[in-house]
């Protein structure tokens, strides 16, 4: 329990100070709380004596209307301190999650992880930040008024004491076996609210694709599953804490019995006056209430310590070292870029061997292959969205590991199929290809790229807001205003996942126009679909279960009589390649 507190205490940082702070409010409220049992001790004693007044008890209202002031101020200041601590905490800690998810490999994102991130920045940081950092302080309450309650014990008698303390011990006992197994059901049921998460996820972003194929039975069917096994997991949890939840209870009704039991028994045999058992009896029930109730509630700590887990197991996935100081010069001689003996892997599987090819300045490089050898992962290379595992990637003779990945990527353009922009204007999507632009630049940008039309017929123009991934425009749209962020980034290397492959032929040759435009003067890697783009490009190769099959102009692969013709002839006949289409 107390480690669990502590280890809140401790991810609160600069702000702890605050939270120790509020241990003081505790303890007077933990106080203030018995105080007015304490007063009515005293009363009954002098109603027991025979010498009670008017003016006694008259300050004795007002010494409890005090102590109830007092005691609520305490509470007021006690969970200001505490609350307003975990409000600022996370805030904090939800932008070290973003830096930190911005500086990992995009390998991450790739591995079903996207559910599990959701979930702790919703779920598990709501759990701790809303409910359970407030529960804090009244957890120390309770511990410093066990301890004060214990205390009071050894005042009337050292054997009603040292009762008590056994009988708080049997409670924290039981209250560690009820902690151990709430936590590991904890994490079973966070864990599911992960997979139910990612289940939601994959659902509503393939709705188009479900519809389309009439698969909506087939597709909630793991939704379905999703949310039944939730249900289970929640009710699993309920059903293994109650029966700890109950033997609490009865060693609480116990100790209260027993406690009852002496006090009677010594009352009896004279050891303790009528007043002081009287005294004892005034809160009796209210003895052992504190340490109960505090394990009662540790179900939202463990709760929350489960959540505390799967947000360090986020916060220790290693980043991409970024510890480059070298820049790369804007004028080189040489090659643009080189591949020198590559090999990667994802986990234990590795997808490239020994990859090796240089590319010229301003020239066109093409990638072909079937779906898997490896195409796409040489392009995320070079913009390091992985670091590789052996070898080096070189640009303009500077390896890419030891120049900072902020440079490098101002060294990169990078147009995929898939587009996504944000829920924000049009010139705000395209402007982040270089914020210090000016709108002029924004807007011979967008001519260039084809889409300043169309933006001109919006209801605002470039300020339109669009929907959030560009929802609210076509496909093509997305693609000209994604080549448009691109051209006023004016990077020298263009990477290029050919971005006409799916769409009509009006938007192709928008489209293809704008490309036009992006590549002149630049050095290009295309990950090629096409045989106009294929045919077109100073460098070909072709890649196939992770190595370098076959590399050289059109001509020349199709003179080897080799691997690439035997692709070429497939794609003339419109038959795919082997392992799938070339994509």
């Amino acid at each position: 329990m107390l480690k669990m507190i502590h280890r809140i205490v401790e991810a609160a940082g600069k702000r702890k100070i605050r939270i120790r702070l509020a241990y003081i409010f505790c303890f007077i409220r933990g106080l203030l709380m018995k105080a007015p049992v304490i007063v009515a001790f005293v009363v009954i004693n002098k109603v027991l004596e025979n010498k009670l007044n008017s003016d006694f008890v008259t300050n004795s209202a007002i010494a409890t209307g005090t102590i109830l002031f007092a005691q609520i101020l305490a509470q007021y200041i006690g969970d200001r301190l505490q609350s307003a601590t975990g409000f600022e905490m996370f805030a904090d800690m939800r932008i070290k999650i973003g830096e930190h998810l911005k500086n990992l490999p995009m390998g991450y994102y790739t591995e079903g992880n996207l559910g599990k991130i959701s979930s702790i920045l919703t779920t598990d940081m709501s759990m701790v930040e809303e409910i359970c950092m407030s529960q804090i302080a009244q957890l120390m309450t309770y511990i410093f008024s066990e301890t004060i309650m214990i205390v009071f014990l050894f005042f009337f008698d050292y054997r009603i004491g040292i009762f008590g303390v056994v009988t708080v011990f049997a409670i924290v006992l039981g209250g560690k076996i009820v902690s151990n197994k709430i936590l590991l059901h904890s994490k079973t049921r966070q864990v599911q609210a992960e997979n139910l998460t990612s289940a939601v996820i994959d659902y509503t972003e393939g709705m188009n694709i479900i519809k389309t194929y009439n698969m909506l039975g087939k597709s909630s069917k793991e939704l379905t599953y999703n949310f039944e096994e939730s249900c289970r997991e929640n009710i699993k949890f309920e059903e293994a804490v109650f029966p700890f939840s109950v033997s609490l209870g009865f060693l609480y009704a116990v100790g209260t019995a027993g406690t009852l039991a002496i006090c009677v028994y010594l009352v009896m045999r004279g050891v303790i006056s009528v007043s002081s058992f009287v005294g004892i009896m005034l809160f009796i029930f209210d003895l052992y209430m504190p340490v109960y109730v505090l394990y009662n509630e540790s179900t939202r700590l463990t709760v929350m310590n489960a959540c505390m887990d799967r947000i360090e197991e986020v916060l220790n996935v290693p980043e991409l070292v970024d510890e480059g100081k070298l820049r790369i010069p804007k004028k080189h001689e040489g090659k643009q870029v080189e591949f020198k003996n590559v090999s990667f892997g994802y986990e234990d599987k590795e997808v490239l061997h020994d990859i090796s090819f240089e590319m010229e300045a301003n020239t066109m490089t093409a990638i072909v292959g079937p779906s898997g050898s490896g195409k796409s992962t040489i392009a995320s290379l070079l913009a390091r969205f992985w670091d590789i595992k052996n070898g080096e990637i070189r640009i303009k003779g500077v390896n890419i590991k030891d120049v900072s990945l902020h440079d490098l990527m101002n060294e990169i353009s990078m147009v995929f199929q898939r587009v996504y922009l944000f829920q924000d204007t049009i010139y705000n999507n395209i402007v982040m290809g270089r914020p210090n632009a000016t709108r002029e630049e924004v807007i011979q940008a967008a001519k260039k790229a084809r889409c300043y039309d169309f933006i001109m017929e919006l209801p605002e123009g470039f300020d339109t807001v669009i929907g959030e991934g560009g929802a609210s425009l076509s496909g093509g749209e997305k693609q000209r205003i994604s080549i448009a962020r691109c051209i006023l980034k004016d990077s020298p290397i263009v990477i290029l996942d050919e971005a006409t492959a799916s769409v009509d032929a009006d938007n192709e040759r928008l489209i293809q126009d704008a490309i036009n435009e992006l590549v002149k003067g630049k050095t290009l890697l295309v990950i090629a679909h096409r045989l106009k783009t294929i045919k077109n490009a100073d460098d070909i190769l072709v890649i196939a279960d992770g190595i370098i099959r076959e590399r050289g102009t059109h001509q020349e692969l199709i003179n080897k009589n080799g691997l690439y013709k035997e692709f070429m002839e497939k794609v003339n006949s419109d038959i795919s390649w082997t392992k799938g289409e070339v994509a």
